[in-house]
C-alpha cells in the first residue's frame, strides 16, 4: 500500500510537473468539485504516470476527502491565502467573488517550500521506524528558499533528517533496492563519507569498486555488529530498506530501534535518502 501520505514530503510549487499535468489537475479538481457540490474545503489525491515522447502523462484519482488535510496550513502560510477563514464564509454563504478571490490555480510564489514529516520514534520505545499504511508522524516542519535544493536542506535539517556535511553511513540494502541505491552511494562516497555495510550490501558495494568495512547485522556473531556501530557512534546515518521476510524484517528492526535512541537519520525510503544526499551535496548552493 506504499507509506501514508501524512508521512509523505510536499513541494510547492510542483517542481515536476508539466503543462499538461498542471492542466489536467486543474481540470479533474474543478470537475470533481462541482460534480459533488463542494462548499467548503476539499482534498484530492491524484497519481501520475509520466508521460513519454510520443504520449501525453495519465493522472489518476486516488481519493477524494470532503474536508481539510494536514497539508492546508503548508499551503496557506506559502501563498498567504488564509484557506480556513475563505472556506468557512463560503459554507456560511459568502462566494469567493465577495471575498475578492477568483477561480482556478493561485499564481506561484517565487519561492519554493517543502513540508517535511517530524517523527518521535526515540520517545515510542519497542516502535518500528519503518514506514507504511499507517501514519506515524506527529508533527511537520516546513523549509522555504528559492531554491529546491536550499528548501530542501532546511526541511530536512529541522526535521532531523539532515546528514551531517562529513561523516559515516551504516548501509544495509534489499536485494530489490541494490541497483536503485548503489547511486546514493557513490555519490555519498565522492563526498568522503565511510561507508559500513551489512555483508550482501557491502559485496555489491565492493563490486562497484568502492571502500567499504563489512559490519555483521547478526547481533550474536561477534562484535561490532550493526547495533555497536550505532551505539558507539561510529556511524551518523543509516539507510535500510526492508526486505521480506520475518528474519529480515527482525534484523532491520534492530537497526532501526538503535538509530531512533541514538536519534540520527534513519532512511528506510530510498525517495528520501535520495533527497538527503543531494540537499547535503546541493543545499549550500
Amino acid at each position: 500500500a506504499g507509506v501514508h501520505s501524512g508521512d509523505s514530503m510536499a513541494v510547492y510549487p510542483g517542481v515536476n510537473l508539466t503543462a499538461q499535468e498542471i492542466e489536467t489537475l486543474i481540470d479533474y479538481t474543478i470537475r470533481i468539485g462541482v460534480g459533488l457540490k463542494i462548499k467548503g474545503l476539499m482534498n484530492i489525491q491524484f497519481v501520475i504516470m509520466p508521460g513519454s515522447a510520443t504520449q501525453e502523462s495519465s493522472v489518476y484519482v486516488l481519493e477524494v476527502n470532503p474536508r481539510s488535510s494536514r497539508t492546508i496550513p503548508f499551503i496557506s502560510k506559502v501563498t498567504g491565502v488564509p484557506m480556513v477563514n475563505v472556506a468557512t464564509k463560503v459554507m456560511l454563504g459568502k462566494s469567493l467573488k465577495e471575498q475578492g478571490y477568483n477561480t482556478g490555480l493561485w499564481k506561484e510564489q517565487k519561492l519554493i517550500a517543502i513540508k517535511a514529516p517530524v517523527f518521535s520514534m526515540s520517545k515510542l520505545l519497542g516502535v518500528d521506524t519503518h514506514l507504511g499504511p499507517e501514519m506515524k508522524s506527529t508533527g511537520e516542519v516546513m523549509g522555504i528558499d528559492y531554491t529546491f535544493g536550499a528548501a530542501l536542506a532546511k526541511a530536512l535539517l529541522a526535521a532531523g533528517l539532515m546528514l551531517l556535511p562529513q561523516g559515516a553511513i551504516l548501509l544495509s540494502i534489499a536485494d530489490r533496492d541494490k541497483p536503485e541505491a548503489l547511486p546514493i552511494i557513490r555519490k555519498l562516497s565522492s563526498i568522503g563519507y565511510k561507508l559500513y555495510a551489512t555483508e550482501g550490501t557491502t559485496a555489491m558495494i565492493e563490486a562497484a569498486g568502492l571502500p567499504v568495512k563489512i559490519i555483521t547485522k547478526k547481533l550474536s556473531e561477534g562484535h561490532p555488529n550493526v547495533v555497536d556501530v550505532i551505539n558507539r557512534g561510529t556511524v551518523n546515518g543509516v539507510l535500510n530498506t526492508v526486505t521480506g521476510g520475518r528474519i529480515p524484517l527482525r534484523d532491520g528492526f534492530y537497526i532501526r530501534r538503535a538509530a531512533a535512541e541514538k536519534r540520527i537519520p534513519c532512511f528506510t525510503s530510498l525517495d528520501t535518502a535520495r533527497a538527503a544526499v543531494e540537499a547535503l551535496v546541493n543545499g549550500g548552493q
